[in-house]
Parts: C-alpha cells; sequence; structure tokens
C-alpha cells in the first residue's frame, strides 16, 4: 500500500497539539486557582473551557495519528476521514462547553455575589497573551500542513483568549463600578458563550463539507486540467474532481484522446497524465485517470485550443 505523499505534515500538526495540551493543562490550573480564590465566574468558565481544550486537542491528536496511517485491506484509501471528523468532536464539544458555561452564567446573574478579586485581571492579561500566541503558532501550521484538525485546535486557543479577554472587561467593569455591577463579570462569560459557539461553527462547517466529499477550495480543477493538457496526446478534458481526504487529495480524471489509437497508447498518456499531476502536486495522493476516444458532438470542459486562447 501507498504511504502518505507527505507523512512530515502529519508529525508536524501532532506536534504542535501535543505543545497545545501542555499549555492549557497549565492555564487549567491557574485559572481555575485564580478565579476559586479571586470570586470570578468569568475566571471560572475560563478554566472550563481550557479544560475542555486539553480534551479536544487529544482528540485532534488522535485524529491526526489515525489519518497519517497507510492504506490498509480494510482501507484502501486510507484513514484521512479520521481528521476531518476529530475537528467535528471538537466543534461538537465547544457547543456543549458553551451551554455549560451559560447556564451557570445565568444562575449567578440572577443569584447577587461578590465582585471579584483585582488580582485576577493580572491572571487573564497572562493568559489573552499566551493563547494568542499559541492561536498564530498553531494556525500558522494549520495552514502549512493543510488541517481542519489542525485548524479548529488553533481555533480553540483563539477562542480561549476572547474568553480571558471578556473576563478581563467584565471584571474590569464590576471593579469600577462597584455595588451593583458584580454581575458584569457573568455577563462577561456569557458573551463568551456566545462567542465559543460561533468559533465552533467556523470548525464545524469545513470539517463536514470535507466529511460529505465537497469540491476543496481554491483552484484545484483549473490547475489540474492545466497540467493535464501539457501530456501529449490529450485533445481535451471533459471531467475533473477532486475531494479531500485529511492531508491527501484525490482527483478523478476524464481525458479526452484520439478515438483512433491503440488502447496500449490510451495507457501510456494516461499514466503520463498521473504522473504529471503528481509531479507538480504533491498533495494529491492519486490520480485515476478515465481515457475518453474524442467525439465531435461532446461537451467539453475544456481544450488545447481554449488553453491557448489564455482560457
Amino acid at each position: 500500500m501507498k504511504e502518505l505523499t507527505n507523512p512530515d505534515r502529519a508529525a508536524k500538526g501532532q506536534r504542535s497539539t501535543l505543545i497545545g495540551v501542555v499549555a492549557n493543562i497549565l492555564l487549567v490550573a491557574a485559572k481555575g486557582t485564580a478565579g476559586w480564590l479571586g470570586n470570578s465566574y468569568a475566571l471560572i468558565a475560563d478554566a472550563i473551557e481550557s479544560a475542555t481544550d486539553v480534551f479536544t486537542s487529544i482528540v485532534v491528536w488522535l485524529g491526526l495519528r489515525t489519518a497519517a496511517k497507510a492504506p490498509d485491506q480494510d482501507h484502501p484509501y486510507g484513514h484521512g476521514k479520521a481528521e476531518p471528523l476529530a475537528a467535528i468532536v471538537v466543534s461538537v464539544s465547544l457547543i456543549a462547553a458553551a451551554i455549560l458555561i451559560a447556564v451557570q452564567s445565568v444562575e449567578n446573574i440572577v443569584t447577587p455575589h461578590t465582585t471579584p478579586a483585582p488580582f485576577t485581571l493580572l491572571v487573564l492579561v497572562g493568559v489573552v497573551v499566551v493563547k494568542e500566541l499559541l492561536f498564530r503558532f498553531v494556525e500558522k501550521v494549520a495552514d502549512e500542513v493543510e488541517s481542519n484538525a489542525v485548524k479548529a485546535d488553533a481555533w480553540h486557543h483563539r477562542s480561549d483568549a476572547i474568553t480571558s479577554l471578556t473576563a478581563f472587561i467584565g471584571i474590569s467593569i464590576a471593579l469600577l463600578g462597584g455595588e451593583g455591577y458584580e454581575s458584569a463579570d457573568d455577563w462577561a462569560a456569557l458573551i463568551a458563550a456566545v462567542v465559543i459557539v460561533i468559533n465552533a461553527y467556523r470548525i464545524f462547517r469545513p470539517s463536514f463539507a470535507e466529511i460529505m466529499d465537497e469540491a476543496p477550495q481554491g483552484n484545484w480543477v483549473e490547475e489540474i486540467e492545466a497540467i493535464s493538457l501539457t501530456v501529449p496526446g490529450v485533445e481535451a478534458i471533459e471531467k475533473c474532481f477532486v475531494r479531500k481526504m485529511g492531508f491527501e487529495y484525490f482527483v478523478d480524471l476524464h481525458v479526452i484522446v484520439d478515438g483512433q489509437m491503440s488502447v496500449r497508447q490510451g495507457h501510456d498518456i494516461a499514466h503520463g497524465v498521473k504522473n504529471a499531476i503528481l509531479k507538480h502536486k504533491p498533495a494529491i495522493h492519486d490520480v485515476l485517470v478515465h481515457v475518453e476516444p474524442a467525439d465531435p458532438e461532446r461537451q467539453l470542459r475544456i481544450t488545447n485550443d481554449e488553453l491557448r486562447k489564455g482560457r
């Protein structure tokens, strides 16, 4: 069975995820302790969100590890679907955490309580800085490895930074406003819950699209068609479909050739097309080329003449 075209991408994604796990464990302890001692539910809510980060980062790591496995007899197309599945689990867990935070926030709003301690603001400043740096680091890795799961992990860090920022604002209002403003901290936690749900959708949408084999974003089809038409013997392209599975892309392509040529000639052209695409697009794992005989009445997607005219 063919190995991954670029196993380093999977390894890089796993490393960034593990860094996030370690950072979140430390932040859960810091925020939870500060929130309890400082009487701040917004900070405790933030700790809950970071705790879900630990769980979901482990899910992402397991998903990336599974997606990196080579195809086998039971999974001839590989294990790439594990990667978007992990991202979907992350989005669902984010929604669950948001609901938990929202329910507790409402309870605290209707129940009088004391103002949070000033030192909680210092903790939140440190959290925002750390989380934003983690987001930028992990998102850069996600773009490099083209992984929705790693992207989801990055946005988990960004949502944590946002909840910490809203907590900072809420606690500041409570401290400056004095009596009657104690619940500003809890309103901040409620707003953070809404932000978390929005980020959960941002994670869910592209991952679900990948599970459903939706065409990937970008100019994949146009680029593959252009590469195919450079192969001698290819007269036109009838169909071109591209789908993403984990770190890899798969292509189904119908090329038009002279209907009078031999089967051997058509076979050689098909291999030429496949090799050319794999050479120019390393992220593509496999190309299935179907050879069609030329037919003047066939509705073609693109021809060599159109390409030369600067389509």
